[in-house]
């Protein structure tokens, strides 16, 4: 019978028939490579996210504020990461970051709201 290898380090692996790793932290390591493309992708959204999260909180204080483009993008705003979008009967179209939102009003002014 051949004796089984970690993927991870190629030492014998002892126990039960289907192990693949001698260790926990083989395990881990070899798990965190395999994963590493997916999780720095989750991982720089989820930052781009709180970013405007934070940003969109600063600058909306009383929970209905108008503000310019120019100043979402000084606070580093970036309109491309958002968690969802309301599009009322109205046909006005909320773009939400968790519960604050902004819609997009004339000459590059926005409202920013609150969610209830």
């Amino acid at each position: 019978m051949e004796a089984r290898k970690c993927l991870e380090c190629d030492a014998k692996v002892v126990g039960r028939v289907d192990k693949k790793f001698c260790s926990d932290y083989c395990r881990n390591a070899f798990n965190n490579k395999v994963n590493k493309e997916s999780k720095n992708l989750i991982r720089n959204t989820n930052n781009r996210l709180r970013k405007n999260y934070k940003v969109l909180t600063e600058l909306n204080t009383s929970g209905k504020t108008k503000i310019t483009r120019r100043k979402l993008f000084d606070k580093g705003f970036d309109f491309k990461f958002i968690t969802s979008i309301y599009t009322t009967k109205t046909g006005n179209t909320y773009f939400y970051v968790y519960d604050q939102g902004y819609l997009e009003l004339e000459n590059e002014l926005y409202l920013l709201v609150k969610q209830d």
